[in-house]
């Protein structure tokens, strides 16, 4: 390479197994002639120990980018042949990846800021194609994969994302967590899932939508679990009556009038008792106006109060009691709730006697939808990557270890007394780290500063 300079820094690389011999800066790149240091003592092939040189070969590898500059190296790679068995060979690269004309080390660095960031924007600092970048995440992820252990929750949570299409989402309800995200909800996808959680047996609760494959899933998988349907999705058909109103009046008005209720049709969806004045006043007008949007939106307020009821028994004498108030007309309002009412009454009701909800899943799809956002184009193993490994999101929590047994060493007996060494015992309480899954808390930051 013409032009070049020696190198003022020895070190420069800090690859301690190179001899930098020239380099040559320009305005976006280092280019760095180095050699190895030892040269190898026997035959690749045989072992043999009589090996003369036989010429060198120029090899380019990519390196880490420096000072904010892209780093290719020029090695002087030596060629040696065999006296024994006559077979030529080169030298071994240390530090070099064997598969990738690049170091190991930006291998290393290239997995990680994959999952950071998108991988066009990695491809085009370090020099390669958005091809190799997706190999080498690939790769990464996997080996990932292979020693991710997260523990099985006691409340687990089904729920679902569209992500191009409809994909399964798997969270601890307990720990507010995403636990992982499934390539679709189809029962054999579920179901295998389900079986294959280590300790399966503990899990207690399944909080879930009202979507029959996750419920046969989770008996054939899952039976010693209850399962419980969250109310967040019960509460969604109640609200989707008010707007299936709202839409059918809209055809009847003016542009204004219509461009008035889609503006304040959130008023129609909120608890009347969180309605601030204002929000209030506007939720008077339109049920003034609209006697028969405001005769759904009583009944939509009238059913949230079901989940004040203290018990099963109690949540079903309340439901009949409301159901009996709808006239023909509300009952086609409420269609979709009274069927799904009647279908699951029993996971519905379960709620009772045990309260719990992964209504925060909500929020979870809503980072899910963001993080698709930053990458369009990528495939949905890229993006449940992205979301189960984004760096410093992993929720950990320290469990206590059981009491190591005492060890003790008896000596032998003199005359009628008997000694013991000192009893050798473990810590009292030890703890490890136990990983629950991502934090959403944590992604959803990372998502607002723009980290992922």
């Amino acid at each position: 390479m013409d032009g070049r300079m020696a190198a003022p820094v020895p070190n420069l690389l800090n690859l301690p197994d190179y001899r930098i011999i020239t380099v040559d800066e320009t305005d976006d790149a280092y280019h760095i002639a180095a050699e190895t240091l030892v040269a190898p003592r026997m035959c690749s092939h045989c072992d043999g120990t009589a090996i003369v040189s036989y010429g060198r070969r120029e090899q380019w590898i990519r390196d880490l980018p420096m000072h904010g500059k892209r780093v290719g190296l020029y090695f002087q790679t030596r060629r040696f042949r065999c006296k024994a068995c006559g077979k030529t060979f080169y030298e071994d690269l240390p530090s070099v990846d064997t598969q990738r004309f690049m170091t190991e080390r930006l291998v290393a660095w290239i997995g990680p800021a994959a999952i950071r960031r998108p991988f066009a924007h990695v491809a085009q600092e370090v020099g390669v194609s958005e091809r190799t970048v997706r190999d080498i995440f690939h790769d990464h992820v996997t080996a990932l994969e292979a020693h991710r252990q997260v523990e099985t929750p006691q409340w687990l949570g089904l729920d679902e994302i569209h992500l191009i299409r409809p994909r399964g989402v798997v969270t601890n309800v307990q720990e507010c967590t995403l636990v992982d995200l499934l390539v679709n909800r189809n029962k054999e996808t579920v179901t295998a899932y389900l079986m294959r959680l280590p300790h399966r047996q503990r899990v207690q609760l399944v909080t879930m939508d009202m979507w029959r494959p996750y419920q046969e899933a989770v008996q054939a998988a899952l039976p010693q679990a209850t399962v419980v349907i969250d109310k967040f999705h019960v509460l969604k058909m109640a609200n989707a009556a008010v707007e299936r109103v709202r839409k059918q009046l809209r055809e009847a008005l003016t542009t204004a009038q219509r461009r008035g209720l889609m503006h304040d049709r959130f008023v129609l969806l909120k608890r009347e008792a969180d309605l601030t004045d204002r929000e209030a006043l506007l939720l008077s007008t339109w049920v003034k106006n609209y006697p028969v949007l405001g005769e759904i939106h009583r009944l939509k307020e009238s059913f949230f109060g079901l989940y004040d009821c203290a018990s099963a028994a109690e949540a079903r004498s309340y439901y009949q009691t409301w159901e009996q108030s709808l006239t023909p007309d509300h009952r086609a309002a409420f269609a979709e709730l009274l069927t799904a009412w009647r279908h699951w009454e029993t996971h519905i009701v379960a709620y009772f006697d045990h309260p719990v909800t992964n209504a925060y899943t909500e929020s979870l799809n809503n980072l899910i939808r963001a993080t698709d956002r930053l990458g369009r184009g990528y495939s949905f193993a890229a993006l449940r990557a992205k979301m189960l490994w984004a760096e410093g999101v992993t929720k950990t929590r320290r469990r206590p270890l059981a009491r190591q047994s005492p060890l003790r060493e008896q000596l032998p007996p003199i005359g009628n007394a008997q000694f013991a060494r000192p009893t050798i015992m473990g810590p009292d309480v030890s703890t490890v780290p136990v990983d629950v899954g991502v934090d959403m808390v944590a992604l959803s930051r990372q998502l607002e500063t723009g980290q992922l």
